[in-house]
């Protein structure tokens, strides 16, 4: 059962009403910690990986699928994977794609399955991996 609550005059309801839209006026209300992710322009190698995905992606809405060899496919995901694993390593956290991406979900498990094929593992071995490094 909760305590009955103290009665307020009106008047005194409206002078505080009145205070708090002035307080809410005067100081912007707080905004999250959170810092949004520092926008760096990408040069150099950066430059040329964002031209070529532009490039990759416009093929692909084209119906062009045959815009990089399958050799050329297999060098650029070898290179990712080794470039992205050292990174984790080194201690940087972040997600190989970012947030909502063009990316389907059954095209992230076709290219998922395919790599594990490729290292010659299964699924469990992923699970027992993932329990036994938190990641």
């Amino acid at each position: 059962m909760s305590s009955r609550k103290a009665v307020v005059p009106r008047a005194a309801v409206a002078k505080a009403d009145v205070a708090k839209a002035t307080v809410a006026k005067a100081a912007p209300a707080a905004r999250p910690s959170v810092k949004p992710a520092a926008k760096v322009v990408a040069t150099g190698t950066s430059a040329d990986a964002l031209r070529l995905a532009a490039e990759i992606e416009r093929a692909l809405a084209d119906g062009r699928l045959d815009v990089l060899t399958p050799q050329a496919v297999q060098t650029l995901m070898a290179a990712l994977c080794k470039l992205y694993g050292t990174q984790v390593e080194a201690g940087q956290d972040f997600l190989p794609l970012e947030g909502r991406t063009s990316v389907s979900p059954t095209e992230i498990m076709t290219t998922t399955s395919a790599l594990l094929k490729a290292a010659n593992l299964a699924v469990f071995e992923l699970g027992m991996w993932q329990s036994w490094t938190g990641r």
